[in-house]
């Protein structure tokens, strides 16, 4: 249930105590007060001094005020009456995991420690080294625990469809299906058809039953890419759905639930759409149940070079195809107007012409390779000058470095370099 891995079922609190102090990546405990050994207000207080951050429920025979105000003092999240019911369970288990999941959200923007997902084959598609983009990671995989809409934006090219499958990936949802529309694609006189289905015969041409949008995403998780686009005179009907969670398929009269998680897309400032009466307002708040920035590629710090090995592995070049420096300081010096899709265009091209051979700067478009700013504007407006690839990989690998308190395994993953490669370039740097 909700998508965590590891469910803990000890009869014994001194075996508990143990459990939690070997482990504080639990996400909700649920203490009985009356056991026998220790008394479940005992364990609270040990459980909350070794993980702060579980959400504890207490399970209590004796229904007074004076218990259940003990019990919160303690730190715990709620209490439950026995005997318990499996809805009343079910609520409180939820609010406790949503909280977590919130508090665990409001915790990445704290400290200088890089996050570590938990669900990394989920995000393995996703290239970068940037530390803004991993917590932007880290947030989607908490709310990916969850079934609350998520809104995710950023300009063309910055890999939202790609996220959006990341947060499939790393749900409950996962073994189910994943279905991109593009909602630019649909008019008025098609959405109907396309996203609840027909049966045969509801109307002229309809020749066969046919699975719409909805049904085919059952108990999956539905993309809807360029939101923005959607006319308005149709926004209306995908509201109904998010808000009642049923549909009626054309050609019936009976309602049918729809079990599915929704992401949306949109390269667009939803909120001029809004103030020009282009989008509705009650959409917006409803698509945005948790809402997922992505920064522009110029805005990436670091991931340039990591998405250039990467497309030059992909098209076959990893094996002795070199790019050259100047090659290099070009690439970095761009400002990537289409962002990842472009660099990957670009480093395809430069492919095809290099023959196998080094990449120089002629192999890149014009606008790339006889552009050498002297200058180059970062995310926040300042200007650096331009280094050579070496000072640069050494100023991001120490930089990393320092983001996971030096911690030479974890700097060497999230670098995507083998670990004595990385031991190799600190004993070069002089670092000990």
């Amino acid at each position: 249930m909700c998508g965590f891995k590891n469910v803990h079922l000890e009869s014994d609190p001194r075996k508990a105590v143990d459990l939690f102090a070997q482990n504080d990546g639990f996400a909700v405990a649920m203490i009985d007060i009356t056991m026998p050994g220790m008394d479940g207000l005992e364990l609270l207080g040990i459980i909350k001094t070794y993980s702060p951050n579980t959400e504890c429920i207490m399970i209590t025979a004796i229904d007074e005020a004076r218990v259940a105000v003990e019990c919160l003092k303690k730190g715990a999240y709620d209490y439950l009456v026995k005997p318990v019911s499996r809805d009343d369970l079910a609520r409180v288990v939820g609010h406790a995991l949503e909280r977590k999941r919130l508090l665990d959200i409001l915790d990445l923007g704290k400290g200088g420690t890089l996050p570590v997902l938990d669900h990394e084959q989920a995000f393995k598609r996703i290239v970068t080294r940037s530390p803004q983009i991993l917590r932007i990671l880290k947030e989607a995989e908490l709310h990916a625990a969850s079934d609350v809409p998520v809104l995710i934006t950023g300009d063309s090219g910055t890999g939202k469809e790609l996220l959006a499958r990341a947060v499939h990936d790393a749900s409950p949802r996962a073994g189910s299906s994943f279905l991109p529309v593009n909602m630019a694609a649909l008019t008025p006189g098609i959405f109907d058809a396309e996203f609840f289905g027909h049966t045969k015969g509801a109307f002229t041409g309809a020749v066969r039953d046919r699975a719409g949008f909805l049904e085919q995403s059952h108990r999956g998780t539905i993309f809807l890419d360029e939101i923005g686009t959607l006319p308005l005179d149709i926004q209306g009907k995908l509201l109904r759905v998010l808000q009642e969670g049923e549909y009626i398929k054309i050609g019936t009269s009976k309602t049918r639930k729809a079990d599915i998680r929704f992401i949306a897309a949109t390269n667009a400032d939803l909120n001029n759409l809004i103030s020009g009466g282009l989008f509705r307002k009650d959409l917006y708040y409803r698509l945005k149940g948790a809402w997922l920035h992505l920064p522009p590629l110029r805005e990436r710090e670091g991931d340039i070079p990591a998405l250039t090995e990467t497309f030059l592995e992909e098209f076959g070049g990893a094996g002795g195809q070199r790019i050259e420096r100047d090659t290099m300081t070009a690439l970095m010096g761009y400002d990537y107007p289409g962002n990842i899709r472009e660099l990957k265009s670009i480093l395809q091209s430069a492919v095809n012409l290099a023959r196998g051979r080094a990449i120089r700067t002629e192999h890149l478009p014009g606008d790339v390779g006889k552009r050498t700013p002297a200058l180059r504007t970062g995310p926040a407006g300042n200007s650096e000058a331009l280094v050579p690839l070496e000072e640069m990989e050494k100023s991001h690998i120490l930089k990393m470095y320092d983001h996971t308190d030096r911690n030479k395994s974890q700097s060497a993953r999230l670098l995507g370099i083998g670990l004595n490669t990385l031991r190799r370039k600190l004993v070069a740097y002089g670092v000990k």
